[in-house]
């Protein structure tokens, strides 16, 4: 009965097109029997089942915004809504499906060559392959521009030098998607699994993310070959524009991850009794409730609004910062009073609130930081930049 109530007062159904309620909904069904169940068993024990992979293909939800080459072609907003119901059940999962499309296929799609392409973009949105994109390194996180690896030129090769951390699948990539220095300016290449001094390790002991792959990478004089280059990535501007669409998924998966806190929460007070009566009659209890939902409404219809805008090929990189900064930093909040409700019963992974508060600790500082957001947004609104 709950949860019946909080979809009735939210009624986000009204503003979505059939097709996006039928997206939405065979991709809740898929995960409601083939990873609910599980879910908690790999975050204890730090799997992340690459075996999910094939089957997350066959629904189409690998590059589902793409257009070709094997790929769904859905709107934005219909990607933002798989991306919802991806979350609600783990962000690793969302992380997934965000660093396989948005931003591995994303850079191949837009900044390939057509054999590129051909190779790879039929493979990724199968999942018979899977891909991870090289950008972040210790020590040039919010600034990329800063970073240390380098590719250089040796005859008709590249010759490629240097590292990269916190990598979403980078371990069981069959192909990344790297940025390194070039003479030229910033330059994306293909790095397959198994080119010789290309080696990628687990960053282990995490708290957050603990069904999601998370890897170093290092290359120690890869050499590539002239037609691993990404043909059509000049600048920063290539890799930024990958990290926007990615951003753009977790605008929605976020208040994913709020909405199932929420709804958790409100089936336990309902059947917990403290004092003679359910705990869910109390009001503190509903104060609670009633403001989670507030920001869970706002952030759904914000998710909706930016999404339409991106439907419409307008939407900017501001826009996406805001929707990434309040949603976030509203389910982080979320998820945090929810397990307040639960008290202790809230630490177990038997309820979802904590687990998805732990992986929205790195949902909130991945892909752009809060405060990096918040300085994108000062700019837009001021015209003066902070950053320097």
């Amino acid at each position: 009965m709950p949860g019946r109530n909080l979809a009735a007062l939210i009624d986000i159904d009204r503003l979505l097109s059939d097709e996006e309620r039928a997206i939405r909904d065979t991709v809740a069904d898929f995960l409601s029997d083939h990873v609910r169940p599980n879910i908690a068993d790999w975050y204890e024990n730090a799997v992340s089942p690459k075996e999910l992979a094939p089957e997350l293909g066959k629904l189409g939800l690998l590059g589902m915004h793409l257009e070709g080459y094997g790929c769904a072609g859905t709107s934005a907003v219909a990607y933002g809504l798989a991306c919802q119901e991806l979350e609600a059940v783990d962000s690793g999962l969302r992380s997934f499906v965000s660093v396989q499309g948005s931003l591995s296929m994303f850079s191949i799609h837009h900044y390939g060559s057509e054999e590129q392409k051909q190779e790879w973009l039929p493979q990724l949105a199968a999942g018979d392959a899977i891909g991870a994109f090289g950008l972040t390194e210790a020590d040039h996180g919010s600034d990329p521009a800063g970073m240390s690896t380098r590719a250089a030129r040796d005859g008709s090769d590249w010759v490629l030098n240097g590292s990269k951390m916190w990598i979403t699948n980078g371990s069981v990539a069959d192909v990344v998607t790297v940025w390194a220095r070039t003479e030229a300016g910033i330059t994306g290449f293909l790095v397959p699994k198994g080119t010789p001094g290309f080696t990628a390790r687990d960053v282990p002991r995490k708290l957050s993310l603990r069904a999601s792959t998370t890897s170093e990478l290092a290359f120690d004089n890869v050499r590539l070959p002239a037609s691993a280059q990404l043909p059509e990535a000049r600048g920063l501007r290539a890799p930024l524009g990958c990290l926007s669409e990615a951003r753009f998924g977790i605008i929605f998966g976020a208040m994913g991850a709020a909405r199932d806190s929420l709804l958790a929460t409100l089936d336990y007070a309902d059947t917990r009794v403290q004092f003679d009566r359910p705990i869910a009659g109390f009001q503190l209890t509903q104060e609670k409730f009633a403001d989670m939902t507030l920001e869970v409404v706002k952030g759904m219809l914000l998710a909706l609004h930016l999404g339409r805008i991106k439907d419409a090929g307008e939407l900017r990189p501001e826009q996406v910062s805001l929707g990434k900064l309040n949603n976030v930093r509203e389910a982080i909040k979320i998820a945090r009073t929810c397990r307040t409700i639960l008290g202790g019963a809230g630490i177990t992974l038997d309820y979802s609130p904590m687990r998805h508060a732990n992986n929205l600790e790195s949902v909130l500082t991945y892909e752009g930081t809060s405060e990096v957001h918040t300085l994108v947004i000062g700019q837009a609104l001021t015209g003066l930049s902070a950053y320097r």
